[in-house]
């Protein structure tokens, strides 16, 4: 018989930020488990639920008894199980153990030879025999860091645990777990309802939640009902939500029955910059900001409520109460901070160490400063500005404000620059130059933000790296690789030169502080985290083909991968990459240095033509380089397939004479730096076009 199978675990209040990981994660392991011992078909799925106090999986058609097993046990060898008609003692052997005689034994193919085998069938087992053993695996196999005990018990889990059911059908299922025995009793909301709630079906279970126990058990489902209530709720000042999905998943990690309630605050709050504001309502308070059809803060918001009661009142007061003490503390704060200049504040960076052995916050601002300035000259932004900028960057870390919320950094210091009288440029790049903080974020709006923006994170990564403090496998304390991609990301839409702008950086920091060969290292770093990035819209061949060159320009991959791609769409493309690899393959046995090609030891009529196409075309595809037009650099290479299979049809290269040989090698090498002007072809192996990406969007 099949029938839906039901566990739940009632705990204390569930981590609201795992809740759905656990969740999931309980669910997949006991699904897995059922699949692997035949109790459910391979591609059965699960209802998943859970709520702040439960964690529960509801999987249809789960059989009650395994299938029956056919178990083969392997023997002998058959070439060497009998000997003069009689069963070997190996063979007797292995007959008696399986309790039967040799005549009853098959053979079977293990892979490399026959052997004797016994065949049986093992009985399938019950669920109720293993049932209770799935679910102990699925608990240790919980994403939980830290386990908890309680009361006198020896039992750990991430939260105390009150109640189990494994119910299998209208079945309950003998089993023990953490100390508690299975039943079909749950307990439903922990104000709204009261005593057990019984499933007397296992199909029942949500339904019954509901309905007597005023829980909304899963998890997708109360998500979408409260995302649904609050947009409602907005639409009705034509306002929009101020969160993300993130804030959204940890609330419905935090209610069971949920009541979205509208309150407000006083609107003098409105004067602190909104992003305190909002940070203060969503990180504390777990409230929903609106903001007008502007993108301004309103002073009204949305909570999510637990409680259900006539007049919610009481609840929306208590809410805007404790919500007034919190935004007075922000009010307060901004005041204060900005009774201080920016400037006035630099002094205190020179007590926060940044790290001791590159010095405090107030020297790396003066690297900053002179690096920025030195990029904002490259990117032909106004210097002053940019030095400014770098100079006032760090300033709001000595804030009252930053130092209750270290996320508004930057975000303040832009708001008490403007509040000085710097310029809006000045102003801008503060804030700016933390972009991009994320996969996905933003880049620097101006040129003066990306000079201190790539000054930031240039001046970390190379000074980190300089002290020795690599990221290694899946450890980057100081978030290098994060800082990189940003540098990527800005350098692909900036005319700058990455391998000089390192070995400026580098020049920075004072003599003997930095391992000498730092910028080289780093240089390799990058290019390495590039490949991964581009590898996601390019192919992968095309970008190990461009970035063999070592490109030092970012700007320009972009438009050498699309000339690539549209290389490698021409009808001579595979015979000109084959070619490549041929002559790379000869010029790596090649010992010493190679000279200059002789016109007057060429013998050959094919090696003369080829010399001749080549010397045309070497300016041609030089031109068309420097005009960085690499799509048209590439198709000119198309003209060298005639003569380049000419030559390798009726020229023997490594001939004995050593003038002619290393003439035809000169000429080889010649034909490869035209090859690989713009990327190294030989790498090619994938002749279909790549696609348009958002790198080009993006510049």
């Amino acid at each position: 018989m099949n029938a839906t199978l039901l566990i739940e675990l009632l705990t204390e209040e569930l981590p609201p930020k795992a809740l759905e990981k656990l969740s999931i994660s309980f669910a997949q392991t006991i699904t897995d488990e059922l699949k692997k011992l035949q109790f459910v078909a391979a591609d059965a799925s699960a209802n998943v639920f859970a709520s702040p106090r439960r964690l529960a999986v509801q999987v249809p058609a789960v059989a009650s008894v395994q299938p029956d097993q056919t178990v083969v046990r392997k023997g002998p060898a058959v070439s060497a199980g009998m000997k003069d008609g009689q069963p070997s003692p190996a063979l007797a052997g292995f007959a008696r153990s399986c309790g039967v005689d040799v005549s009853a034994l098959s053979t079977v193919h293990d892979g490399k030879q026959d052997v004797y085998a016994y065949e049986s069938v093992k009985k399938g087992e019950s669920l109720s025999a293993v049932l209770a053993d799935i679910v102990s695996l699925a608990l240790k196999k919980l994403p939980i860091p830290k386990l908890m005990r309680w009361a006198d018990y020896d039992y750990q889990f991430v939260r105390p645990v009150h109640g189990l059911i494994m119910l299998w059908g209208e079945t309950v299922i003998d089993g023990e777990l953490l100390g508690l025995k299975s039943r079909n009793a749950t307990r439903g909301h922990r104000f709204l309802s009261s005593g057990d709630v019984f499933v007397e079906k296992a199909d029942d279970y949500a339904r019954v939640l509901f309905e007597q126990g005023k829980v909304l058990a899963s998890f997708d489902a109360r998500r979408e009902l409260i995302r649904k209530r609050l947009n409602d709720a907005a639409a009705v000042h034509g306002a929009t939500i101020a969160a993300d999905d993130a804030l959204l998943d940890e609330v419905t990690a935090l209610v069971e029955w949920p009541v979205v309630l509208e309150a407000g605050f006083e609107a003098e709050f409105l004067k602190v910059p909104q992003e305190c504001l909002i940070l203060t309502m969503q990180q504390n308070q777990k409230y929903f900001p609106l903001l007008d059809a502007q993108g301004k803060l309103m002073n009204r918001f949305l909570l999510v409520s637990n409680l259900e009661t006539a007049d919610p009142s009481h609840i929306i007061q208590g809410n805007e109460r404790v919500l007034r003490a919190r935004l007075s503390d922000a009010k307060f704060f901004f005041e204060q901070d900005q009774k201080h200049r920016l400037d006035s504040r630099l002094g205190k960076l020179a007590e926060v160490v940044y790290h001791n052995k590159i010095g405090s916050q107030l020297e790396r601002i003066e690297r900053l400063r002179h690096i920025a300035g030195e990029i904002a000259a490259l990117l032909g932004a106004d210097r002053a500005q940019a030095e400014r900028a770098a100079m006032l960057a760090k300033a709001d870390l000595v804030t009252d404000m930053v130092g209750e919320f270290p996320e508004l950094q930057g975000v303040m210091g832009m708001y008490y620059a403007q509040h000085d009288g710097e310029s809006a440029e000045v102003a801008a790049a503060i804030e700016g130059h933390y972009h991009p903080r994320f996969a996905g974020d933003s880049l620097p709006q101006s040129k003066v933000a990306t000079a201190v923006a790539l000054a930031d994170k240039l001046e970390a990564i190379v000074g980190i790296w300089g002290i020795g403090l690599i990221p290694t496998g899946d450890k980057d304390p100081y978030a290098l690789r994060r800082a990189a991609l940003g540098v990527l990301r800005m350098a692909l839409a900036a005319e700058v030169d990455l391998k000089a702008l390192l070995a400026q950086v580098a020049a920075a920091f004072p003599a003997g502080k930095l391992s000498g060969n730092t910028a080289d290292e780093v240089f390799s770093f990058m290019t390495d985290r590039l490949k991964n990035y581009l590898a996601a819209d390019y192919p992968q061949d095309d970008v190990e083909a461009v970035l063999a060159l070592s490109p030092s320009v970012l700007a320009e991959v972009p438009a050498v991968l699309t000339a690539v791609a549209a290389f490698k769409a021409l009808p001579e493309a595979e015979a000109l990459v084959v070619a490549n690899k041929r002559v790379r393959n000869i010029l790596k046995k090649v010992e010493g240095e190679v000279g200059e090609v002789s016109p007057a030891l060429l013998a050959e009529d094919a090696e003369k033509a080829l010399f001749a196409a080549v010397s045309k075309l070497a300016p041609q595809v030089e031109a068309k380089f420097a005009a960085h037009d690499f799509a048209g650099a590439l198709a000119q290479l198309a003209g060298l397939k005639a003569p380049v299979d000419a030559f390798f049809d009726g020229v023997m290269v490594m001939v004995d004479d050593p003038a002619v040989r290393g003439n035809r090698i000169a000429l080889l090498a010649r034909l490869s730096a035209l090859f690989n002007r713009v990327a190294d072809i030989s790498l090619l192996t994938d002749y279909k076009p790549s696609r348009i990406s958002r790198l080009e969007e993006e510049v």
